[in-house]
């Protein structure tokens, strides 16, 4: 019963007395004896009932204290002994009291008025209220939660806080769940990098020879690692390895594979380079073999030479840092090409564009795809942000030299007007979708293909109904050049378009020292038959003296860092770029020098420019600083960081390339 429901109980006996003995003296007019009988009767039961009512109140409180006090006491002495650590601390994070388990399990040495981040590292400025973490103390884990009560005034104001903090042991769960975590199984495959170009020209006896090398490489990797092998064909194998092996291989990065296939040589000068792609973290194999997959697919998009791990986040890549074999074959050109065919065959309208800021070679193959897309007699046209663009050079020339010239270049807007669920956008020399010239276009569009011949990114273009990807190839020109010989053209390609094509090819070749293999020679030759013009081509790439002098001033302030030049600039001046990818390429020529960065300020953050001679894989630094390219020309843009810091981050992530690799 409550403390009000008492006091309502003991009102109504009184009232009970008081009723009864009101009842008796109306007998008094009536019968006197009666009345003196019923008054000494009544006055004897209410005394008895207020008497055993008194007492029966003071049993009740003496019983309840005996309780109350008994209770505290049972309180104190189980939270002392409680098989749980805990501890009580004020609002100030000192100790003052704790139990016999915070002795025995955490803390032997005396606690009291000590403060709680000298025992255990918690952070005391978050809520007590909402604590409930688990924290590492000695050789055990522990989780932590907490209550937390308040001692209040007459006015309702608190005076002091006090929070008792209570930790369950979970060392045995946390060894459990790490021993489930090392001994997972994850699915992986392998695969022989360009297997069949590799040993197009190799006797059957050699090639059995070289194989039975790699199959023995490949067993000893399984066997060393403790994994399941099996060899799926002749150029891949499927493996299952427990997590424990994987995070072992990481640590090394995978040089065990990839380092000791580089001692296989094929015709005893070309180095056997192995792929695998892992997938970490499915639900099982089955999950864990699509991401494995995916994963192979990233290493081939990226050159091949590395490992690619795939979990439910993110790819971790390691190796790449070979040029790769050129492909001599075209079948998978020639498909590509009679499908584009098709599309364009059944589209209303077919824009093309390139990645923002877009060069030489970018805006080179929008133009001659464009060109050759109007010889079959469909309409095509070309975004280029003519604001924000390197090779104005060219679209000056086309928009001088073709009659319908003005009319191929559109502005964005004009081409968002245009573009219906039918339209077709081809997007040139990039698959990274944060590096369009425009992502409205690709947006809208319903339809998209894109030819590039980058390293393949993690957020690539995924939703094409046709693509073209070749790593191995010197530029998206040079597989511009090899698609439109499929075109059924009613008329030759004009020798302008031409022109813009070579452009784009000397640019990534570095005028043919860079990526050049016999099928870029075999492109140059059908545009010099188109009527491509050398001399026109080199005036394209003729600067103002204000980028001459820009350019100078990079390469004075180069320095060298690890075998790589590099310079900086701060300056947001518009030549900026095109000076910086010049001095870039000039630094290459300083002996002892195998890769080159150039850094200049944009006003809006710092922008790196880098090349490479092929010793140092420059797509790979940049892409640690949110960038990438392929192995020997790439480069990144650096949002709100000036050039000093710019340069920290680069050579900070020079220093871990080199570590990598060493």
């Amino acid at each position: 019963m409550t403390g009000r429901g008492w006091r309502l109980f003991k009102l109504i006996s009184v009232l009970l007395v008081i009723s009864a003995m009101s009842c008796v003296f109306t007998l008094a007019s009536f019968d006197e004896l009666k009345f003196w009988m019923t008054l000494g009767l009544v006055s004897i039961i209410s005394l008895a009932y207020l008497w055993l009512f008194a007492r029966l109140e003071k049993n009740l409180h003496s019983f309840v204290s005996e309780m109350e006090s008994q209770l505290n006491l049972t309180e104190r002495d189980s939270l002392y002994k409680f098989p749980a650590p805990a501890l009580i601390v004020d609002s100030d994070g000192i100790i003052i009291w704790f139990n016999k388990a915070f002795t025995e399990q955490i803390h032997s040495a005396d606690a009291y008025g000590v403060h709680l981040s000298k025992i255990i590292d918690i952070d005391l400025e978050s809520s007590f209220e909402q604590m409930d973490r688990v924290i590492e103390y000695n050789t055990g884990h522990y989780r932590v939660r907490a209550v937390t009560t308040s001692k209040t005034d007459e006015n309702h104001t608190a005076m002091s806080e006090l929070t008792l903090l209570y930790f369950q042991d979970i060392t045995e769960l946390i060894t459990i769940r790490s021993e489930y975590e090392r001994s997972r199984d994850h699915a992986a495959f392998i695969i022989i990098d360009s297997f069949e170009e590799m040993f197009s020209k190799v006797k059957d006896s050699e090639k059995a020879q070289i194989t039975l090398q790699i199959d023995k490489l490949v067993e000893g990797f399984a066997e060393e690692h403790n994994s399941v092998l099996k060899k799926m064909s002749s150029d891949r194998y499927f493996v299952v390895l427990r997590e424990e092996e994987l995070v072992r291989l990481e640590n090394e990065q995978f040089k065990s594979l990839i380092d000791e296939a580089h001692k296989i040589l094929v015709s005893d000068h070309t180095p056997v380079t192995l792929s695998m792609g892992v997938g970490r973290g499915g639900n099982d194999l089955r999950e864990s073999e699509n991401m494995a997959r995916q994963a192979l697919d990233m290493t081939q998009g990226r050159g091949g030479d590395q490992v690619a791990v795939k979990d439910d986040k993110d790819f971790a890549f390691y190796g790449g840092n070979s040029g790769g074999i050129e492909k001599n074959t075209k079948v998978k050109t020639r498909i590509f090409g009679t499908s584009l065919v098709g599309l364009i065959q059944n589209a209303d309208c077919v824009i093309l564009m390139g990645h923002s800021w877009g060069d030489l070679d970018a805006v080179g193959a929008a133009a001659g795809l464009c060109g050759a897309i109007k010889c079959m007699g469909y309409p095509a046209f070309v975004f280029s942000d003519t604001e924000h663009t390197l090779a104005m050079p060219i679209i000056e020339r086309l928009r001088d030299n073709l009659e319908d010239g003005n009319e191929m270049f559109i502005s964005e807007s004009a081409a968002l007007d245009m573009m219906t669920e039918n339209t077709l956008l081809i997007i040139v020399d990039t698959n990274n979708k944060d590096l369009l010239d425009s992502k409205a276009l690709y947006d809208k569009a319903k339809k998209v293909v894109y030819i590039d011949h980058h390293r393949l990114v993690v957020n690539s273009i995924d939703n094409d109904v046709l693509s073209l990807h070749e790593p191995y190839a010197s530029s998206a020109s040079e597989m511009a050049t090899e698609v439109i010989q499929y075109f059924p053209m009613q008329e030759e390609l004009s020798c302008y378009y031409a022109d813009a094509l070579l452009a784009g090819i000397r640019l990534d070749t570095q005028d043919f020292v860079m990526k050049t293999g016999v099928r870029t020679f075999e492109a140059v030759a059908y545009l010099k038959k188109l009527g491509a013009d050398n001399i026109a081509v080199k005036l394209l790439f003729s600067t103002n003296i204000e980028t001459c002098i820009m350019r100078s001033q990079f390469i004075e302030t180069a320095q060298i860092y690890n075998r790589c030049a590099i310079a900086s600039v701060d300056s947001s001046n518009a030549d900026s770029r095109v000076a910086a990818s010049q001095a870039a390429n000039e630094l290459l020529n300083i002996t002892g020098v195998d890769a080159s960065f150039v850094i200049f300020g944009t006003g809006r953050g710092a922008n790196i420019s880098a090349r490479s001679l092929g010793a140092i894989n420059v797509q790979i630094i940049m892409e640690k600083l949110g960038g990438g390219g392929h192995q020997t020309m790439a480069a990144t843009q650096l949002a709100g960081v000036s050039v000093y810091e710019a340069k920290g981050q680069l050579t900070d992530a020079i220093d871990e390339y080199i570590r990598n690799i060493s």
